[in-house]
């Protein structure tokens, strides 16, 4: 059997899940900094967001294993090779996370909370039922599918939105550029959970908010550059858009100076809506090299081309 090599390329607790993975492989070698390498290949690869170079220089990468849902920076030019495949992550923990954030700022804007939670005097607003609001999830993969189906379990009329069309339970599914603005169209809330491809960088923009119902909602938890900031805030000023909540953002963390911190209609979180759960994780991708080990290629395999 091929010796199991791992290199753990992340900047977050590298040591943890290096003792992880000696739990699921006891005599493996684990290495956590390139300063280690001896020149011998290293099949594994776990990757989270390393400096540049660092995937590229790894001698004998066979399989990369993303410790992220988001993958875009493994397939940018000069880092994994093309005839490397990566495993993207898909962990019911992270969507049970990811789902636990949605609903919980959705909710909050439907009854009026944060409203509410400012305000100083006896004041009823109006409270609407979650059978009268419309809201597009756009991402029917397994984070958007869940999501979108708990909408529905709700009450919400539920609308998602993918490039193929791929039909949730509970929602209408739409389909490609024309499906996108028949699925936003009057929507009372809009939640981004789509991967990053050149296709949906900037698909949050004035347009899109301009199509939806007046005072609507924005959850963005996708990528950062699927928004236009000046947009939402623009949307935001003209009562065109009631409030957004946002994790994720084009520059990370999101610097002190911007104007997102400080509008009062905007919830900012710091990127933890679905936060890789370290054991969980590793279970997983041990799962992925015990597969590639014994011949096979593990499920969830990024597509190259589609750029997910």
């Amino acid at each position: 059997m091929e010796k199991i090599r791992i290199f753990i390329a992340s900047k977050g607790n590298p040591k943890a899940l290096a003792k992880g993975f000696r739990d699921q492989f006891p005599h493996a070698e684990i290495f956590t900094d390139p300063a280690e390498f001896d020149g011998a290949p290293i099949p594994y690869i776990v990757a989270g967001k390393p400096d540049p170079g660092v995937l590229a220089a790894v001698p004998g990468a066979k399989l990369v294993l993303s410790l992220n849902a988001g993958i875009e920076h493994l397939v940018s030019p000069g880092e994994v090779p093309k005839e490397v495949p990566i495993v993207r992550l898909v962990d019911p923990a992270m969507t049970e996370g990811m789902s636990d954030w949605v609903l919980a700022v959705v909710l909050e804007w439907h009854r009026n909370l944060a409203i509410y939670r400012s305000d100083e005097c006896w004041t009823r607003r109006e409270e609407r039922l979650s059978r009268d609001r419309v809201v597009t999830v756009l991402g029917a993969g397994a984070l958007g599918g869940r999501v979108a189906r708990l909408l529905g379990t709700i009450g919400f009329q539920t609308r998602v939105w993918s490039r193929s069309g791929r039909k949730v339970e509970g929602a209408v599914a739409f389909a490609g550029p024309d499906g996108l603005v028949d699925a936003t169209t009057g929507a009372d809330a809009v939640v981004n959970l789509l991967p990053m491809t050149p296709e949906t960088e900037g698909v949050m923009n004035a347009a899109l908010f301009a199509r939806m119902a007046p005072g609507g909602f924005i959850a963005s938890a996708g990528r950062g550059a699927h928004l236009v900031d000046q947009d939402l805030i623009d949307a935001l000023d003209s009562g065109q858009l009631s409030g957004a909540a946002l994790d994720v953002f084009r520059i990370e963390p999101l610097p002190e100076t911007d104007p997102l911190w400080q509008h009062p209609k905007v919830l900012v979180t710091p990127h933890v809506a679905a936060p890789t759960q370290p054991g969980s994780a590793v279970r997983i991708m041990a799962e992925s090299i015990r597969c590639h080990l014994s011949g096979g290629m593990p499920v969830d395999l990024v597509d190259r081309t589609r750029g997910y």
